[in-house]
Protein backbone atom coordinates (compact mmCIF):
# COMPACT_ATOMS: atom_id res chain seq x y z
CA UNK A 1 0.00 0.00 0.00
CA UNK A 2 1.84 3.74 -1.46
CA UNK A 3 1.26 5.87 1.20
CA UNK A 4 2.16 10.05 0.68
CA UNK A 5 2.94 12.69 2.76
CA UNK A 6 1.13 15.96 1.01
CA UNK A 7 0.63 19.55 2.35
CA UNK A 8 -3.11 21.05 2.33
CA UNK A 9 -3.77 24.56 3.62
CA UNK A 10 -0.70 24.71 5.89
CA UNK A 11 -1.25 21.38 7.24
CA UNK A 12 0.29 17.88 6.38
CA UNK A 13 -1.66 14.82 5.86
CA UNK A 14 -0.80 11.41 5.22
CA UNK A 15 -2.61 10.35 2.31
CA UNK A 16 -3.38 6.31 1.27
CA UNK A 17 -5.70 5.91 -1.59
CA UNK A 18 -9.44 5.33 -0.71
CA UNK A 19 -9.08 7.53 2.57
CA UNK A 20 -11.48 10.51 3.51
CA UNK A 21 -9.85 13.59 5.41
CA UNK A 22 -10.98 16.65 7.04
CA UNK A 23 -8.91 19.92 5.55
CA UNK A 24 -9.47 23.10 6.34
CA UNK A 25 -11.97 24.84 4.06
CA UNK A 26 -11.50 24.87 0.24
CA UNK A 27 -12.08 28.00 -1.79
CA UNK A 28 -16.08 27.73 -3.09
CA UNK A 29 -16.28 25.47 -6.33
CA UNK A 30 -13.62 23.19 -6.01
CA UNK A 31 -14.04 19.86 -7.21
CA UNK A 32 -10.61 18.24 -7.76
CA UNK A 33 -7.18 18.57 -6.46
CA UNK A 34 -3.99 17.33 -7.47
CA UNK A 35 -1.23 17.74 -5.08
CA UNK A 36 2.43 17.36 -5.02
CA UNK A 37 4.15 14.60 -2.35
CA UNK A 38 6.47 15.90 0.09
CA UNK A 39 7.09 12.01 0.90
CA UNK A 40 6.51 8.93 -0.64
CA UNK A 41 6.03 5.16 1.17
CA UNK A 42 5.96 2.22 -1.35
CA UNK A 43 6.42 -0.74 1.63
CA UNK A 44 9.90 -1.11 2.80
CA UNK A 45 11.16 2.04 0.36
CA UNK A 46 11.01 5.79 1.40
CA UNK A 47 11.53 8.42 -0.85
CA UNK A 48 11.66 11.88 0.37
CA UNK A 49 11.30 14.99 -2.13
CA UNK A 50 13.55 17.91 -2.16
CA UNK A 51 11.04 19.78 -1.48
CA UNK A 52 8.50 17.41 -3.39
CA UNK A 53 9.13 14.31 -5.37
CA UNK A 54 9.57 14.53 -8.79
CA UNK A 55 6.87 12.06 -11.02
CA UNK A 56 4.32 11.71 -7.92
CA UNK A 57 1.06 12.87 -8.09
CA UNK A 58 -1.89 12.47 -5.65
CA UNK A 59 -5.30 13.40 -6.88
CA UNK A 60 -8.07 13.88 -4.30
CA UNK A 61 -11.96 14.90 -5.08
CA UNK A 62 -14.11 16.87 -2.94
CA UNK A 63 -16.99 14.85 -1.34
CA UNK A 64 -18.38 17.52 0.95
CA UNK A 65 -17.87 21.28 0.28
CA UNK A 66 -18.77 22.68 4.39
CA UNK A 67 -18.47 20.32 7.37
CA UNK A 68 -18.65 22.16 10.90
CA UNK A 69 -16.20 20.34 13.65
CA UNK A 70 -16.77 20.22 17.02
CA UNK A 71 -17.75 22.97 19.05
CA UNK A 72 -14.96 24.36 21.41
CA UNK A 73 -15.41 26.58 24.03
CA UNK A 74 -13.68 29.64 24.97
CA UNK A 75 -13.57 30.87 28.34
CA UNK A 76 -12.46 34.38 29.46
CA UNK A 77 -11.81 34.34 33.47
CA UNK A 78 -10.83 37.13 36.29
CA UNK A 79 -9.81 36.16 39.52
CA UNK A 80 -11.92 37.89 42.47
CA UNK A 81 -13.67 40.36 40.25
CA UNK A 82 -16.78 38.22 38.82
CA UNK A 83 -15.41 39.01 35.22
CA UNK A 84 -15.90 35.63 32.94
CA UNK A 85 -17.33 35.47 29.12
CA UNK A 86 -17.73 32.39 27.38
CA UNK A 87 -17.61 31.96 23.59
CA UNK A 88 -18.08 29.19 21.40
CA UNK A 89 -16.67 28.16 17.96
CA UNK A 90 -16.57 25.75 15.25
CA UNK A 91 -14.22 24.97 12.54
CA UNK A 92 -15.46 24.65 9.21
CA UNK A 93 -13.41 21.80 6.84
CA UNK A 94 -13.91 20.34 3.43
CA UNK A 95 -14.28 16.76 3.26
CA UNK A 96 -12.03 15.16 0.53
CA UNK A 97 -11.54 11.77 -0.67
CA UNK A 98 -8.53 10.49 -1.75
CA UNK A 99 -8.37 8.96 -5.79
CA UNK A 100 -4.73 7.73 -6.50
CA UNK A 101 -1.41 8.30 -6.36
CA UNK A 102 0.68 8.18 -9.26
Amino acid sequence: MTKAVVKIGGSQFIATEKETLLVDLLPEGTKELTLDALLVIDGEKITVGTPTVKDVKVTAKVIEDEVKGDKIKVIRYKSKKRVHKVNGHRQKYSKIEIVSIK
